[in-house]
């Protein structure tokens, strides 16, 4: 029995495999003979981009596994590139790209623009791995006015190196532009390690002149290291045109400055109206800056019915932060604003023609300590004054105030 039967399962098994290799080959044949695109239509055939919010929308079926490049060709055949080697997989279902009337450049200025009005080919083409290129067209038209182009006039950063010490030279940069249409600005600055600190976020600016200010510092006001950094300037307006300018900037001589008062003696205690009384104090840089700072020069002479801005015709008036000087006040005289510590000096033992610009002004350098002393020769009809030292940077604050307390009395 099993002799008669085998022939006929050899028969039936040798069909079935036959069958199958049949309807595979059929298969294949069906697969590769399929188009690579189909389905190519964009929403409209006229579109107006400058004069509505709504984008174009082209879509496309993908039949074979393939790459995908949508473009533009103007009728000069310059081409607009959409899209470049997109992988694409096949599916029944339609791809589709939302086109805004900008395409990229290759223009290090205007990275993005917003195509002029004019009569355009619409370009979907397929590349299939090992087979020949496909294409299908579609005519476009592009209607409204041609607008003006967005740029970043006039860029002026200055002075390109910046010292961020607070010392009041070059402590920040000047960044001055125009634009000559509206558009959203950003402005930011690339540190050597790649850390982006933005400076200008999403600003809404007019067709003017513009300022902005960059003190050297994230925005948390830490500091940076000093380096070079790349600033960028881009607008952007309402129609998606983009462009960009760049340039570098320098950071030097970076840090805090900071100094402390380590001495400070005020004598003597008692003193006949008129008679004078002498403030000595030792102060250290304790940063790693230099530190500035200008006269009276140690051992100046005031009397209680002076303040360091009127002696001199002004000379000692207070200047814009940066500043350094050592001040004393006294109990009764306190009471904010620019009677605060009438009574200052430089922080510098030497005499002002050997300071660093003779007779102007003096640096402290880091982990110097200088001795400075002053006197005050006492008018005041009080019985008591309770006389104090402090550490000031004029135009900033009192880094260190109401130290070295001492009670003064005062006979008539």
């Amino acid at each position: 029995m099993h002799d008669t039967i085998r022939p006929v399962s050899i028969i039936a098994r040798a069909l079935l495999i036959g069958m199958i290799l049949l309807v595979s080959a059929l298969l294949l044949v069906a697969c590769t003979g399929s188009p690579a695109l189909d389905a190519v239509t964009a929403s409209s055939r006229n579109f107006a981009p400058s004069e509505t919010d709504q984008p174009l929308t082209i879509s496309y079926v993908v039949g074979r596994d393939a790459t995908i490049d949508v473009y533009l060709l103007d009728a000069s055949h310059t081409r607009y590139n959409l899209r470049i080697g997109q992988p694409r997989s096949a599916s029944t279902d339609p791809y589709v790209l939302r086109f805004d009337g900008t395409v990229p450049t290759n223009d290090p200025v205007l990275l993005r623009r917003l195509l002029p009005p004019g009569d355009y080919t619409l370009v979907v083409a397929a590349q299939v791995n090992g087979g020949s290129p496909e294409d299908r067209r579609v005519p476009l038209t592009i209607t409204g006015n041609e607008l003006p182009i967005p740029d970043v006039q006039n860029l002026l950063v200055s002075p390109p190196t910046i010292s961020p010490n607070a010392d009041a030279v070059n402590d920040v940069t000047e960044m001055t532009y125009r634009l000559p249409v509206s558009a959203t600005v950003n402005i930011d600055i690339s540190a050597p390690g790649g850390e982006t600190i933005p400076v200008v976020t999403r600003d809404e600016e007019g067709p003017y002149e513009q300022h902005h200010v960059w003190n050297g510092k994230r925005p948390n006001g830490s500091l940076l290291p000093s380096g070079v950094y790349t600033y960028t300037v881009q607008a952007e307006d309402n129609y998606g045109n983009l462009v960009r300018r760049q340039g570098q900037i320098t950071l030097e001589d970076v840090g805090q400055p900071e100094a402390r008062i380590v001495y400070a003696s005020i004598a003597p205690q008692q003193v006949m109206l008129g008679g004078v009384i002498t403030v000595t104090v030792r102060v250290r840089n304790t940063g790693t800056v230099p530190i500035r700072t200008y006269g009276p020069a140690s051992d100046f002479q005031y009397s209680t019915d002076q303040v360091f801005s009127s002696v001199a015709d002004g000379r000692y008036a207070a200047q814009a932060g940066g500043f350094w000087r050592i001040g004393l006040d006294w109990d009764a005289n306190s009471g904010g604003g620019p009677k605060r510590y009438p009574f200052r000096w430089a922080l510098s033992q030497k005499p002002p023609e050997q300071w660093k610009i003779p007779g102007v002004e003096d640096w402290l350098m880091p982990d110097e300590e200088v001795e400075i002393t002053g006197q005050v020769q006492i008018l005041q009809r009080e019985t008591k004054m309770g006389f104090y030292v402090g550490l000031i940077q004029d135009g900033v604050g009192f880094f260190q105030d109401r130290s070295a307390r001492t009670i003064v009395e005062v006979g008539f």
